[in-house]
Order: structure tokens, then sequence, then C-alpha cells
């Protein structure tokens, strides 16, 4: 028998909107997000790239996580707003504490990413309470089996030594990420199903859009901010000018069409859930860890546009190769297509020519960031152009 409490839950009355609580929550984001760049950019090498990822990956999936939860709970309900504005204090808490993650903070971090996975089932646990939505609750059942597991995980690698954090908190994130893929599966609970996750696609594809706008906002930032304290010669005015371009060009790759696109699939296919957990939740993370990666390539070709090491090459390449590839892959299980699209596939290898061309060409920094600045103008440019010629050709079938 459903209980005669008011509801937490949406009524879903046609697409539901974001709630001004939900944007709330999301600027401890901008926060996170340029803290990870920030770190990235302090410890950039091969076991700073490594540890910075690790903490990424956490960060994401904690996020995407929530913005499941408030899919189903309404923001305008107060107790759903204080859980949101309860989220933003660890989210804070754990923003701050991701630079020294993996030195005097890690139990700091560990205990408060545990303390949100577990926290957030348990409150959605309570709002499904009373037999609202039977199959939504068992499947939140088996989520805080999964997310008390990997908590443990977490904890404990705040606790180690630091060597060996990296090893616990890889298990932590490896249960994390192997949930949904493995429908949460619980011996004696059994496991859950796509018909469980009744998402709103629209909502979703509209959060994860918004995150995209987060961390393209930090990199304008982290350009701004820097090219403030540089002195204005002809090097530092081109490589703001090519840092600018390449941002609007990653705006207009996601936004221009790929963003349209995901939503209609979403709203409009048959195989929403699973739209859901692989576009928006899997693949959506390539896309914002380019960015981030892109955001520490802006800094480096404005702090030293003449001089690029092997760990600036990476940055500055890497970075738009990890973002195309991720809208590339976004695009193709979106869309009705055999291969994802060519011109993604052919910035990628422009890029890929580029990382073997950087060394025995001797580039600079600078040249490099014009250089895949370019290969994101041409790939937006060559996409959008293939899109106008297809829909003008669409009456005439």
């Amino acid at each position: 028998m459903t209980s005669s409490r008011p509801t937490l839950l949406r009524l879903r009355e046609g697409q539901t909107k974001v709630g001004f609580a939900e944007l709330f929550f999301d600027l401890v984001f901008v926060f996170a997000v340029t803290q990870l760049s920030h770190t990235l950019l302090e410890h950039l090498d091969l076991a700073g790239a490594l540890r910075t990822g690790l903490l990424f990956l956490g960060v994401w999936f904690m996020w995407v996580t929530t913005s499941w939860v408030t899919n189903w709970l309404d923001p305008e309900k107060v107790p759903v707003r204080l859980m949101i504005f309860a989220l933003m204090l660890g989210g804070l808490l754990l923003s701050s504490s991701l630079p020294s993650a993996f030195a005097e903070h890690g139990l700091a971090y560990g205990a408060t990413f545990a303390a949100i996975q577990v926290g957030r089932t348990l409150f959605m646990l309570w709002a499904l309470r009373g037999g609202r939505s039977p199959g939504n609750f068992r499947n939140f059942a088996r989520i805080l089996v999964w997310f008390s597991l990997s908590g443990a995980f977490w904890l404990l690698g705040g606790l180690a030594e630091p060597q060996a954090r990296l090893w616990w908190w890889l298990a932590a994130v490896a249960i994390e990420y192997a949930g949904p893929v493995a429908f949460f599966r619980v011996p004696g609970l059994g496991r859950s199903s796509l018909t469980d996750w009744d998402i709103d696609g629209a909502h979703l594809s509209e959060r994860c859009g918004l995150f995209v706008i987060i961390a393209l906002g930090e990199s304008i930032l982290v350009t701004g901010a820097t090219y403030a304290k540089l002195d204005w010669n002809p090097a530092t005015v081109a490589a703001f000018a090519v840092s600018f371009l390449g941002s609007v060009a990653m705006w207009w790759i996601y936004f221009d069409s790929g963003a349209a696109r995901g939503e209609h699939r979403i709203v409009h296919g048959n195989d929403s859930a699973r739209q859901a957990r692989l576009a928006y939740t899997y693949l959506h993370l390539l896309i914002v860890a380019g960015i981030i990666v892109c955001a520490v390539a802006d800094e480096l070709v404005l702090m030293h546009p003449a001089h690029a090491d092997a760990a600036g090459v990476a940055a500055i390449v890497g970075g738009p190769a990890l973002y195309l590839l991720g809208c590339a892959m976004f695009k193709w299980v979106t869309n009705t297509r055999a291969l994802p699209p060519l011109s993604h596939l052919a910035g990628l290898a422009m890029l890929a020519a580029l990382w073997f061309a950087a060394a025995p060409l001797h580039l600079s920094a600078l040249a490099l960031g014009a250089a895949t600045t370019t290969v994101f103008i041409v790939v937006a440019g060559w996409e959008t152009a293939a899109l106008r010629r297809e829909a003008r050709a669409a009456p005439a079938h």
C-alpha cells in the first residue's frame, strides 16, 4: 500500500526542468574543476596525471550519481533542498582536500566521499519508503550495498600511507564504476533492471550539458586570470587568442548539434536508461576530462609560449584528443550511424600526427596550441557544414 505522506519525488508532467537548488549545488564543482586542473598543473608527470585522473573519476561519479538522484527527487521540497545543501557542504570539503588528497588530507577526502555516497543513498531510500516505486526502492537498496563497500575502500585508503592509498582508491573507483554495468547485483537481492531506472532524459541531458559549461567556464577563468598577470606582448596576446578560440570551438563541437541530438535520442528513443548510463554517465567523463586537461594546456601556452617539454606536449595535444574522443563516442551512441563522425576521427588523426611531429619539428607550446585550436576549428566547421548539407537534402527524400 502506498504511503499517504507527501511525496518528495518529482511529479513528472512533461519535461522536468533543472531546479535552482541543483544549479546552486553545481557551483561547488566550479571549485572542484579548478582544484583538479591546478593539481595536474603542479604535478605534470605520469604519477601526477594518474593521481589527478583517479581523483577526477571520483569527483565525476559523485556528481553524476547525485544528478541521477535529483532526477527523481523534487528540489522544490524542503527536505530535498536541505539534502542538496548538505551535499554542497560535503562537496566543498571534498574539493578543498583535492590538492593534498594524497598527502595530509587523505582521510578527509576518503571519509567525505564515503559519507556523500552512502548518505545520499540513505536519503533516497527514505524518500522512496512506504511503497513508492518499489522497484526503485530495491534498486537503491542494492546501490547502498555497493556504495558501502566502496566507501570502506575510500576510508581504508584515507588511513593508508600515500604510496598504498592509490591502490585502495583505485579499488573504490572500480567498484563504483562497475556497479551500473553489473546492474548493482547483490547476492540475495538480485539485480536491478533498466526498467527500474525510469529517468527523465531531458533533465539528465541538461544536467550534463551544464557540467560541460562549468568545465568550459573554468577554462575561460584560467585563461583570463593567467593573462591578467602577464606582460601583454605579441607572444602572450597570441596565446590568449589561441586559448579563447579553442574554448569557443570546443563549445561549438558539443553544443551546436551534439547536445540537442543527444537529448532528442534520450527523450524520444526506447532506450533512455541505457543512454543515460552509457552516453551520459560514462562517456561524458571523457569530455569533461578533456576540458580540464585543455585548461592546463592553456595555462602552459600562456605562461611558457616558447617552450614545451614532453609533459607539456602531452597536455597540449592530449587534452583536445580526450575531448574529441569523448564527443565522437557520445555522438556515435546517440545517433544511428555506423561509425563516429568522420570529422572527429579526422581531428583525432591530425592530433596524433601533431603528437609525433612535436619533438622532431621542435614545436613551441604556442605553435602546438595554435595547431590544436586549428584542429578544433576544422572539426567544428566540417561537422557544421556536413549537417547543414544533410538538412538541406532531407526534404528531397
